[in-house]
């Protein structure tokens, strides 16, 4: 788990993966890639609600899943273990690791050796649940481990700054998010509700308009935008919208054309 209190995380991997490459290849003299693939990342809700709790047993607990320990081992087994720091005295700890929001998440008080104590047998009261295959879920799926208030709040911040790079599932979310408000927004102007939607033809002109603004404005795919306006299928609105696109741009060109004609001489 990593804590930044800047925008910054690109930044950082980037050159954490790039100063490990060089300093193993130049230790153990070879070349090449020594990462493979992106690695994923998971946006954490913080505040105070079992969510970061969850993600950072999680990754306490990965030697075990991953069968790295025999079943009478202790965590503190795997010399690799960040556990391990958890369970020392503050002064034999780096700098840079935070444990008291941790240990509050457990319940433990303070950073005591008695509070260590019991941070450790936790964990391993917890390890019976990582073998749990539906534990691993949020962990192997999605983008983001938190409240829906969270990521709604998340959607918000992201809509229209999402680069090329970024996961499938944060689009796809966030159009949906930008479409639902301009639907909100036009439902309001024209005193509809959603029923609305539902008992008016699928081609009604209006409707078609919303659909032409969501289709523009957001990367909702068209199949989505049908059902979520009540215009049928898409292979029945995609036509539909091309011809009005088409038109809307016509119109455009006919207006540009007739203010270039009219233009006083100079």
């Amino acid at each position: 788990m990593l804590e930044t209190p800047n925008a910054n995380l690109v930044e950082g991997m980037r050159w954490f993966l790039s100063a490990c490459t060089i300093r193993l290849n130049h230790r153990q003299k070879l070349f090449g890639d020594v990462f493979s693939g992106r690695q994923k990342a998971l946006i954490v809700e913080g505040s105070g609600n079992g969510y970061l709790k969850t993600a950072c047993d999680h990754v306490h607990l990965n030697p075990a899943r991953a069968n790295l320990l025999g079943t009478e081992d202790l965590l503190l087994a795997y010399a690799r273990s960040r556990s391990a720091w958890y369970l020392a005295e503050a002064e034999h700890r780096p700098g840079w690791i935070r444990v008291d929001r941790l240990l509050g998440e457990h319940g433990i008080g303070q950073d005591s050796a008695a509070g260590r104590q019991e941070f450790e047998r936790q964990m391993e009261a917890r390890r019976l649940d990582e073998q749990d295959e539906a534990a691993l879920g949020p962990f192997q799926r999605g983008w983001c481990l938190g409240s829906e208030e969270f990521k709604q709040k998340l959607i918000e911040l992201m809509a229209g700054k999402l680069g090329e790079n970024q996961s499938g599932e944060p689009h796809c979310e966030t159009a949906e998010h930008q479409a639902n408000r301009i639907i909100s927004d036009e439902l309001s102007r024209l005193g509809w509700t959603e029923g609305d939607l539902v008992s008016r033809l699928e081609n009604d002109s209006r409707k078609l308009a919303m659909a032409a603004q969501v289709r523009k404005e957001t990367t909702l795919p068209i199949k989505p935008n049908a059902a979520r306006l009540q215009m049928g299928n898409a292979k029945s609105l995609k036509p539909m919208l091309l011809h009005r696109l088409q038109a809307h741009e016509n119109a455009n060109d006919t207006a540009q054309c007739a203010h270039l004609q009219f233009q006083p001489p100079v």
